[in-house]
């Protein structure tokens, strides 16, 4: 095992008073290319390009003498730390941080970044590093080759947002440039590079927040909310109570896309983007749209609203995780099942659609489970019944797709 390992950030800046000494006693240099040229580099120090971090750990817990592993930025913030510090590798090291390339980022940018989102995109985290940008006002993507500017904004399609793409920073080749999300597969982009993603509608701000991203605080308490919260009465499948175990059966998070197919008031599609998961809404309803937009408006919310019929309307789509349908029957459902999201919910009126819908998703290889919801609402001052609601709640989840 070596000796000693020495985890050095470079952001740029002459090295340090500690850093330099860690260097010019190396036997062994890992790092990029642009990190091996440093002339601080010991001519005698064994070399290693950094490519695959596992292979690197190996070669380094495999030597014999001082260690150094070069890094962009802070190698404890999505860096090569992790990696090093693995059980499997046995290593103990000493880090000497710098800043790092988000905060470099938003610095040039002259931005704050408490309240952003930060993720990383590779080819495994794509699809979700999108859906985080759909969702919130001010990400953070920590690209990679495969999985850059272009590619993001290629994903987000139908979705208006601004990048300001910094790369290659702290090195002569520094550029930062700003443009629209969808100019950027236009152009080839250096890597490493960092994208500032920022736009959607934005809920009045309240001050400094006290925790870093997004705050879990934001809008109102409690889930399912009432009528009155969405402005008035609710379309048929749109019972709090039903929306309750619509929103439990599905478990929408941040990095999922939820599609709500014949959205009605906006109310689910609301709900499952305050959780933080990216939400298409689609109806066939112009007022319906209206609506929903306003309902986002109102809690401050990110959505994408599509006027449209399903299931024609869902062939364009980006591939979903989750799906309420709440409209369209079991030929809706069918379309769906054909793009193979985790989990589904859907409702029925009577029995017989009910069994439809469950043969349906139970021949696409789903799980199905059915549940007689029965609601009565009552009036608390004569403890009269002032409302009676009764669905089939019907939940399909692929058991051969993660949880």
């Amino acid at each position: 095992m070596a000796d000693r390992v020495t985890v050095i950030g470079w952001d740029g800046s002459p090295l340090t008073v500690a850093a330099s000494s860690a260097l010019g006693a190396a036997t062994l240099v890992a790092g990029a290319a642009h990190h091996l040229a440093l002339p601080e580099v010991p001519e005698g120090a064994e070399r290693v390009r950094l490519g695959s971090m596992d292979l690197a750990a190996r070669r380094i817990a495999g030597h014999r003498g001082t260690a150094v592993v070069l890094a962009d930025g802070d190698p404890g913030f999505f860096g090569v730390v992790r990696t090093l510090r693995a059980p499997e590798f046995g290593l103990e090291v000493e880090v000497v941080p710098a800043v790092s390339s988000v905060a470099a980022a938003f610095a040039r940018a002259g931005m704050p970044w408490d309240d952003a989102q930060v993720v990383v995109a590779h080819s495994r985290t794509l699809r979700r590093a999108v859906n985080v940008c759909r969702a919130h006002t001010k990400v953070a993507v920590l690209t990679s080759p495969g999985a850059g500017p272009a590619e993001l904004g290629l994903l987000l399609e139908g979705v208006h947002r601004t990048f300001v793409i910094c790369e290659e920073l702290g090195t002569t080749r520094e550029q930062v440039t700003i443009l629209t999300s969808d100019k950027a597969a236009d152009h080839t982009w250096r890597d490493p590079n960092v994208v500032i993603v920022i736009g959607g509608a934005t809920a009045a701000a309240q001050g400094g927040g006290w925790i870093a991203g997004r705050d879990p605080g934001a809008g109102p308490r409690g889930w399912a909310l009432p009528a009155r919260a969405y402005g008035g009465a609710l379309g048929e499948g749109e019972s709090d109570l039903l929306r309750a175990a619509q929103l439990a059966r599905l478990g929408p998070r941040v990095g999922d896309l939820v599609w709500d197919i014949g959205c009605g008031s906006g109310a689910f599609a609301a709900e499952a983007a305050r959780t933080g998961a990216a939400v298409i809404a689609v109806d066939r309803s112009p007022g319906s749209c209206a609506r929903t937009e306003h309902s986002a408006r109102r809690y401050g919310v990110q959505m994408q609203v599509v006027h449209g019929s399903a299931p024609h309307v869902l062939e364009d789509l980006p591939e979903p995780d989750v799906v309420r349908v709440g409209g369209g029957g079991a030929a809706v459902v069918s379309a769906v099942a054909d793009r193979r999201p985790q989990r589904i919910v859907a409702d029925a009126a009577t029995r017989d659609a009910a069994e439809l819908i469950g043969r349906d998703l139970t021949e696409h290889g789903y799980d199905v489970e059915c549940a007689l919801i029965q609601s009565v609402e009552l009036d608390t001052r004569a403890w009269t019944e002032k409302e009676r609601s009764v669905a089939f709640l019907l939940s399909g989840r692929l058991p051969d797709r993660a949880p």
